[in-house]
């Protein structure tokens, strides 16, 4: 080869834009290999160690390892294996960032005290279990709510929709709002409050022994009272008595007692008994996690009916559904 075509370290240097240090560190590791050297030592490469450095400036820049690129450039590894395992890596890599960047807002925005270093630090292990430690999380919360309230289907199905499935890609929010749900359920009091009003309706659907399709009273009061809270209607207001009587004569029917006053003191306590105030907030929490649309609230609609049954638990006058 025409020595004139042949270049120094310090020209392939120029023309690569990578340091000299670099290019004998390349060529020391056998990466870019002199085609001779002159009577004084001195390395000369041919035309083809520019653009070879070029790749190995791009792979670098991706993040590969020098020992990886020299594989690459002498073909002993596929570069694409090698840059689909890269990929993989770097994409757990993302992953993890993502949990911590998520984790810091949440910390943020709580504006914590040195001295609530141990709440940052059960954040941290909150945000970064793996999906088989979520599950079982998950798994004890659900078990302490439903356990030993029967096998049938509707607490089957009741357990699927208060299952948090968090995607393998979570956003920011995902993340956030994953950490404030496995805070809400490892909360003694919030499963308890939630236990109490489940443990409530079982009651009444075992009723002597035999298992009754009744509704929850939760669901009769969303039905009948969610609308008479986004008008505006006061519960202790005429205009709630047509809704109040609409609600009683459902549940006289369907737990087949009479539309009294005593149904209504019965209502009254079966509601305070279920009613448990962080349960929007775990639903909603649970539609983020999951991708669902956000439900109803309930609390203002039980509220709203609590009072207004109050206002009337005395009244026995005929009612009319």
């Amino acid at each position: 080869m025409d020595g004139d075509s042949l270049y120094s370290i310090g020209e392939l240097a120029r023309r690569t834009g990578l340091t000299v240090k670099t290019v004998r560190r390349y060529s020391d590791h056998g990466i870019v290999a002199p085609v001779r050297r002159t009577a004084a030592g001195h390395r000369r490469y041919g035309p083809d160690a520019v653009a070879r450095l070029a790749l190995v400036r791009t792979l670098r820049e991706l993040g590969l390892g020098v020992e990886a690129i020299r594989g690459v450039v002498h073909r002993e590894l596929a570069l694409g294996d090698l840059a689909a395992r890269h990929a993989a890596a770097l994409e757990a890599q993302i992953g993890v960032l993502r949990l911590r960047r998520a984790l810091l807002t949440a910390v943020a925005r709580r504006r914590p005290t040195c001295e609530e270093f141990e709440e940052m630090e059960h954040m941290h292990r909150l945000a970064r279990l793996a999906p088989a430690e979520r599950r079982r999380l998950v798994d004890d919360f659900l078990e302490a709510v439903f356990d030993g309230l029967g096998d049938d289907a509707g607490y089957a199905a009741a357990r699927c929709s208060m299952t948090p499935e968090l995607p393998d890609d979570p956003t920011d929010e995902q993340v956030e709002a994953w950490v404030e749900l496995a805070e809400l359920s490892l909360d003694p009091g919030f499963r308890s409050g939630l236990r109490r009003g489940v443990a409530d309706h079982a009651a009444v659907r075992h009723a002597g022994g035999t298992v009754l399709p009744r509704p929850d009273a939760v669901a009769v009061v969303r039905d009948h009272a969610t609308a008479a809270v986004r008008s505006g209607i006061a519960p202790d207001s005429p205009e709630a008595g047509p809704v109040v009587a609409a609600l009683t004569g459902h549940c006289a029917r369907a737990f087949g007692r009479p539309d009294d006053a005593e149904l209504r003191r019965w209502l009254v306590r079966r509601l305070s008994a279920a009613h448990e105030p962080r349960r929007d907030r775990y639903f909603a929490l649970l539609a983020l996690v999951n991708g669902w649309p956000t439900p109803e609230p309930l609390a203002p609609a039980v509220e709203w009916s609590v009072t207004a049954l109050r206002a009337r638990a005395g009244d026995d006058s005929p009612r009319r559904a």
